[in-house]
């Protein structure tokens, strides 16, 4: 019997331009009576519910094809292959070339001074704040959706033990402390935020919003995402690899769920997701005092070269609260 589940599957796979014949081949595969799938094919292509699903479909086919044309254009541009790097770029060329336009830049020359700059290593952290109960996530390697089920691998510890568990850990991604730690280890680590003073030329100093600390082993992820807001990436110590993907190419990311891509950028599989192909990959390597904007809407994934320190920021100085209008937690 074709229950309810299996009509969903037979209304999307045809909305996907499957072929009836295919479809009906699935469906014997999988023990139906001929008759009886061709009628639930027959069924669901008349259906008038289908019929305003197809005219969804055509209608983000369109915005699909105006994002593509802007992609290529973009694409077009010379450089488009690499993200540029400014020395000390004022605020106006930021944001007018860069924040507004929806456009990654590197920036260096900024976070020279910073006090974290000279002073943070692991016996640093140790000696300022090793009693601190920190929140970190762990058991990461033996889920592959660690980042969707990271509320499952929160654990808390002392810094100083966690600090001693990087510095020997070698090459993993077990465990790493991100933004998702943030509400706890902000201000557990209250004693380090005065060594990475705001970066006024781009963020508003007087914000609530003091950073982000992510800390690390070589080897930790970041999968494919992309942020709601628009990120800077301040990188203190080590260097990280970084893909990114414009938001145009947003339909080859086999986007299921959220912000989350199911393509692993550590490990590209193009015969399993072959759409990633027309996908316009740019990567970089983020070096010790370098800032990385990252535009809203903009896929990346990250993973530490070295054992690294970052923070990151969302405190710009222009309006940066777009995800209030966003809904589409759930599955897609």
């Amino acid at each position: 019997m074709i229950d309810d589940e299996w009509r969903r599957w037979i209304a999307e796979n045809l909305l996907l331009d499957a072929s009836p014949e295919h479809v009906h081949a699935v469906l014997i595969e999988h023990g139906f009576e001929r008759e009886h799938a061709l009628c639930e094919i027959d069924s669901t292509l008349n259906s008038p519910y289908f019929l305003a699903g197809a005219r969804l479909r055509n209608r983000l086919r369109k915005r699909e094809w105006m994002f593509s044309v802007y992609g290529e254009l973009n694409r077009m541009r010379r450089g488009a292959d690499e993200i540029e790097r400014h020395a000390g770029l004022s605020r106006d060329a930021f944001y007018e070339q860069f924040y507004f336009q929806n456009r990654p830049v590197i920036v260096t020359g900024m976070i020279d001074s910073w006090p974290a700059r000279r002073r943070w290593n692991f016996d640093y952290f140790r000696a300022r704040c090793a009693r601190a109960e920190v929140e970190v996530q762990f058991g990461r390697e033996a889920d592959a959706n660690y980042e969707i089920n990271q509320p499952s691998h929160r654990r808390a510890m002392r810094f100083g033990d966690y600090v001693d568990l990087v510095e020997r850990a070698g090459v993993t991604n077990d465990f790493y402390m991100t933004a998702n730690n943030a509400s706890r280890n902000r201000v557990a680590l209250a004693a380090l935020w005065d060594d990475v003073p705001p970066i006024g030329e781009y963020l508003d100093a007087a914000a609530a919003d003091a950073g982000y600390f992510w800390f690390g082993p070589a080897g930790t992820k970041t999968p494919f995402h992309h942020d709601l807001t628009n990120n800077l990436m301040a990188q203190v110590i080590g260097r990280k690899r970084v893909l990114l993907v414009p938001f145009t190419d947003t339909a080859h990311m086999y986007n299921h769920l959220h912000c989350y891509s199911q393509v692993d950028g550590g490990a590209l599989d193009v015969e399993r997701f072959p759409s990633f192909e027309q996908a316009h990959v740019i990567e970089c390597t983020l070096e010790p005092g370098e800032l990385l904007f990252l535009p809203i809407g903009w896929w990346h994934y990250v993973e530490a070269l070295d054992a690294s320190v970052t923070m990151t920021y969302t405190s710009f100085l222009e309006r940066n609260d777009f995800a209030r209008t966003y809904s589409t937690y759930r599955e897609l």
